[in-house]
């Protein structure tokens, strides 16, 4: 199995008042947390960064162990460019696909994600994320981390890099879940309040 861990780090964070990567939660930042999360997947991890990249990069290279930074020229444009970047940075690899918006995922629903893809077979057109049934609704809600096919990945270089990424989705071949009770995969760290509900959620535990 060829998978690349990706840490999408590269986004301005205006709302949030400062880099989503380098915030607290618990005593680590947001880029450690996820670092950690993904130690099981043998492979070097790729930061794309961006907007902060002197304070991100100089932050992964100290703390984060077999890492390489790369530097996304068009991050303003959207994700689908940071998803470009690192299919381009790891061409014939699967990426899985770690945004730091959503930096409580831990280690066991990484490694679900990684197991349930060996199964699958690697799908080179393959697209597959973990899933949550609410309780409220009895519904399923998808959400992150994501596995992308190397050949879908490749399919983002000729996207525009404002492209969201559902049009990818619409292209795979097949879409598959892992099915999870962890509510992590659904957060977005975007603003204060959302920080301190991260954290307020950590000391629960």
């Amino acid at each position: 199995m060829n998978l690349a861990p990706v840490i999408l780090a590269a986004g301005a964070s205006r709302r949030l008042g400062e880099p989503k990567a380098l915030a607290d939660l618990g005593g680590q930042s947001v880029l450690e947390r996820l670092s950690g999360a993904l130690r099981g997947i043998p492979s070097e991890q790729l930061v794309i960064t961006g907007c902060h990249d002197p304070e991100i990069r100089d932050h992964a290279l100290r703390l984060v162990p077999a890492v390489e930074v790369a530097f996304n020229s068009s991050w303003s444009q959207g994700r689908t460019s940071g998803v470009a970047l690192a299919a381009a940075r790891r061409p014939g690899a699967d990426l899985l696909i770690c945004p730091a918006d959503v930096p409580l995922v831990g280690a066991s629903v990484m490694e679900a994600l990684a197991e349930r893809w060996q199964e699958l077979g690697c799908p080179g057109a393959g697209w597959l994320a973990p899933s949550i049934i609410l309780p409220a609704s009895g519904g399923r809600q998808y959400g992150h981390p994501i596995i992308l096919g190397a050949k879908l990945a490749a399919q983002a270089c000729g996207l525009g890099p404002d492209a969201p990424l559902r049009l990818l989705r619409a292209r795979a071949t097949p879409t598959a879940t892992v099915e999870t009770t962890d509510p992590a995969i659904l957060d977005d760290l975007d603003t204060p309040a959302d920080l301190r509900r991260l954290r307020s959620r950590l000391r629960g535990h």
